[in-house]
């Protein structure tokens, strides 16, 4: 077969999700859904809104069941990356197979969960297993626990991405418990940010676009624009109703950011850290 030219790396989407509600739900879950988001409404909105490149990230309600994404990754590999959720005591070879499908991190979800104890023997070996795939560890939780949190994972030594701004409510202002300590992560070259998911703040749009624009200054101050990278958060789960693709394009178009700063959070944070080439 002839060689497949590269694909034009225009922008990347780093947060998205894909999948099918036929698909076998996790027994733990908080929520549901009632349609479809497949691969290709996906490809398509990202071509309908100048995106080249992808990362799809495990739906926390689909668990640990990850085939539904590896099968999309293996689709379109050039185009995609992925972020699978495992269980602590996934085998190595699990992670090498998935390496060569495209994943490049795993995401603990554990909003509305019991906070595990990521210091204690039953982690280690995932922990460790990521770190030796050299991949990032997705964490998604309010941000009065995340501090803590990365305290827990230091002794691994693993890159951290925190998802949604990490889950700040709008309406606590910046001075809310974990926010002030999570910018001081920024210092530690080992924290990435998503600046993903506005209408997830918990406050009415206007009042979550304010406080987006402050904690991204913020978040720029402290990190610097490589540490940070845009995401759509499609197809925005239990806000399908009042959120589109197009809607989190306009509100990322809202927070007015300087060409340098747009550069980094669509296009070489993501490429950097996701390994698109």
């Amino acid at each position: 077969m002839p060689d497949v030219p590269p694909l034009h790396l225009s922008a990347i989407d780093s947060h998205a999700h894909v999948f099918s509600r036929g698909l076998a739900l996790a027994s733990e879950r908080r929520y549901a859904p009632d349609y479809d988001a497949p691969l290709g409404d996906y490809l398509g909105q990202l071509l309908a809104h100048g995106f080249s490149h992808g990362v799809l990230v495990q739906p926390s309600f689909l668990g640990t069941d990850n085939r539904y994404l590896l099968s999309a990754l293996q689709a379109v590999p050039q185009q995609l990356r992925g972020v699978v959720m495992l269980a602590p005591d996934v085998e190595p070879h699990t992670l090498a197979d998935m390496a060569r499908s495209g994943v490049r991190g795993v995401r603990l979800n554990l909003m509305g969960q019991t906070l595990p104890d990521l210091a204690s023997g039953r982690w280690r070996p995932l922990l460790e297993r990521v770190g030796e795939q050299g991949w990032h560890l997705e964490l998604h939780r309010q941000v009065a626990d995340i501090p803590a949190l990365v305290r827990a994972l230091q002794p691994y030594g693993l890159n951290i991405v925190i998802d949604h701004f990490g889950r700040p409510d709008a309406r606590r202002g910046l001075g809310q418990p974990g926010f002030a300590e999570l910018l001081t992560l920024g210092g530690q070259g080992k924290v990435w940010v998503k600046v993903s998911g506005i209408y997830r703040l918990a406050g009415a749009p206007d009042e979550n676009l304010a406080f987006a624009r402050s904690a991204l200054c913020a978040l720029e101050a402290h990190y610097g624009a490589e540490r940070l990278m845009w995401g759509s958060d499609w197809p925005h789960t239990q806000h399908e109703s009042t959120i589109s693709f197009a809607t989190a394009v306009q509100q990322f178009e809202a927070l007015g950011c300087s060409a340098q700063l747009r550069q980094a959070l669509l296009v070489d944070t993501a490429r950097a850290l996701f390994g698109f080439e």
